[in-house]
């Protein structure tokens, strides 16, 4: 029946396992039916029963409060803060690395959108290593060939380098607690973002639902390009639809992707400046960390789930040592 296709569809056909607070693991093939695995997103129920059943639905539906991701609710890949956003995550690791780097327009604009910090903390034996990740977005036009202000909508964060790390860990946290940060919906092991849509963004019924053929977990078949999905605007009132095959990401082992909603202002109203600080854990050595950063190792990519198009910024950034980008 049409509920069954409905919650199959938001599922996205896939069957993997619900975690609870802390570090996951991401193996290097992937999951079985999709590259990506749930986060903040693990739970979710479509059509809702109550509005934590949404899960914020990729950011198109405003998360109240007391549904924000924390160490007791909504905890799938989520890490209790640190003290100060440049400790460690995890006890038994030190800051061996940081960098903070200006977010650049895509076509011109004010030259600075946001910023990008960096941070790479290793454990004593010198062995593993762990990459940390937050962009803010300031109030700033990132295309200057259009009038009025364009806020560049940071939909994925992905981080190259990892080609040989095999299984990673993975997982995210929130340092404000003003409501403004993103968390991460899901998290894959792909270069591929992969588009996602609410049935259109005017009314909270709408936004709360997918839209025709959208998954929240994409399937694994053929998609390798670095964004995936339809490259046009909609309005608030467009219903929102798809094919399925636009709703793909084969497995790269050398790519983590974050799924978020990071923008100064969103087009569907919310705002959340702030990306969720994301985490990867990987096998390293003891060499400088300087000699690790490599361009291009971080992408910024706004994958057209309102009034925008595809949009990538690479950036560069810490990847572990002996890594590629290719």
């Amino acid at each position: 029946n049409t509920l069954k296709l409905t919650m199959l569809l938001a599922l996205g056909l896939s069957g993997t396992q619900a975690h609870a607070l802390g570090l996951v693991a991401l193996p290097d093939t992937g999951f079985a039916s999709s590259a990506y695995t749930s986060c903040y997103n693990d739970g979710r129920v479509v059509p809702p029963a109550n509005a934590d059943d949404v899960k914020g639905n990729f950011g198109s539906y405003p998360i109240a409060g007391a549904n924000q991701p924390s160490t007791s609710k909504n905890n799938t890949c989520f890490i209790a803060k640190p003290f100060f956003e440049n400790f460690s995550p995890v006890s038994g690791y030190t800051l061996v690395g940081n960098r903070s780097t200006v977010i650049p327009a895509t076509t011109g604009g004010g030259g600075n959108i946001g910023t990008l910090v960096d941070y790479v903390w290793r454990n004593s034996a010198q062995t593993m290593c762990i990459f940390g990740t937050r962009a803010t977005m300031i109030s700033a036009d990132h295309d200057s060939s259009k009038s009025g202000t364009q806020y560049f909508e940071i939909n994925d964060i992905a981080r190259g380098g990892f080609a040989n790390s095999g299984t990673v860990n993975v997982g995210y946290t929130i340092f404000s607690t003003a409501g403004n940060t993103s968390p991460v919906y899901r998290v894959g092991r792909t270069f591929t973002s992969v588009q996602h849509r609410s049935k259109s963004y005017d009314t909270f019924l709408n936004k709360q639902v997918n839209g025709t053929n959208y998954l929240d977990l994409p399937t694994k078949n053929s998609v390798t390009a670095a964004i995936t999905g339809e490259n046009s605007p909609i309005d608030a009132t467009d219903p929102a639809s798809t094919t399925l095959a636009t709703q793909d990401a084969v497995v790269n082992s050398n790519w983590v992707d974050f799924t978020a909603d990071t923008v100064f202002y969103d087009d569907d109203g919310s705002t959340n400046a702030l990306s969720g600080f994301t985490y990867i854990q990987a096998a390293c050595d003891g060499t400088d960390t300087d000699d690790w950063v490599l361009s291009d190792a971080i992408r910024l990519r706004q994958t057209a789930q309102e009034e925008t198009t595809f949009k990538e910024i690479a950036i560069p950034g810490f990847a572990p040592p002996g890594a590629s980008i290719p």
